[in-house]
């Protein structure tokens, strides 16, 4: 069995700020331990279910945050940028699952260190009409890819993000928000254990994806910030204008995703804000 772990950090057991999350900060050096302890969580529960092959994908900010060594041996580890498929990269139709690590709630949701991919330089995404994040637009591209997502954790508005899309995908809520930067955070003890019941279970007996909505076209919406980031877009073929800030294309997924990381690469380079102001 085949497991894919697509690894985010601000829905971590114990992190609530961006100085846990972000490289340089306060407590950056403890938050990326912490990522790596759930994630290893998540790892020792597929071995339990039987799986002979792990990948784990470092997903968060510059895709450096997990430490080789603090990892699990039985796992391999993508590390790094730039990745076509970003938060994806290494996804692929042969694995028989996917789990998601440490996400969290889409841009506007009063969840722990809440946004949707680049901080306020997104204020709002839609996938074919449907306010979405990086929760729904990862379920939605491995649906398209033929890989179920099993298990999400996160805080508790994370976990009330993905049932909304998918009430059959088994979440942990490793915290409880009670606001951005605040929440109130279950012991690291109870929380890894439970992940790893979660993926031992779930894994148990994988569903399998359908892949009937991957050969229909989808619209991805995205409204930025910054208008100058909207407009510098439109020079991509396909990309149309909804209005001065938002911008939006058609296309089917994967597809669809891999633009979009060509979207946040031509904003990166035109914005250079903190993520979390």
């Amino acid at each position: 069995m085949r497991i894919y772990i697509s690894a985010d950090m601000e829905g971590v057991t114990g992190l609530v700020d961006a100085e846990d999350v972000q490289p340089g900060g306060r407590d950056y050096e403890r938050g990326r331990l912490m990522m790596a302890e759930d994630v290893n969580a998540a790892v020792r529960g597929a071995i339990t279910a039987g799986a002979t092959d792990i990948t784990v994908n470092d997903a968060h900010g510059p895709m450096r945050n997990i430490l080789p060594e603090s990892l699990h041996p039985a796992a391999r580890l993508i590390r790094g940028k730039p990745k076509h498929m970003g938060m994806l990269e290494g996804l692929s139709p042969e694995h028989d699952a996917m789990i998601c690590v440490g996400y969290h709630s889409r841009a506007g949701a009063l969840g722990v260190l809440s946004h949707s991919f680049m901080g306020h330089e997104i204020e709002d995404m839609w996938l074919d009409g449907r306010p979405v994040g990086e929760i729904g637009l990862a379920h939605a591209t491995a649906a398209a890819i033929g890989v179920a997502l099993t298990v999400l954790t996160g805080d508790d508005c994370a976990c009330t993000e993905m049932a909304a899309w998918d009430a059959s995908v088994r979440t942990v809520a490793v915290k409880y928000a009670r606001d951005r930067f605040a929440a109130d955070l279950r012991s690291a003890e109870e929380a890894r254990a439970t992940i790893e019941e979660a993926v031992a279970t779930s894994l148990a007996a994988p569903p399998k994806a359908s892949v009937a909505a991957a050969e229909a076209p989808s619209t991805l919406t995205v409204r930025w910030q910054s208008a100058s980031v909207a407009s510098t877009l439109l020079g991509i073929p396909g990309v149309t204008s909804a209005d001065t800030r938002t911008v939006q294309a058609q296309g089917t997924l994967p597809s669809l995703y891999r633009l979009f990381g060509v979207w946040m690469r031509v904003a990166s380079s035109l914005t250079n804000q903190p993520p979390y102001c």
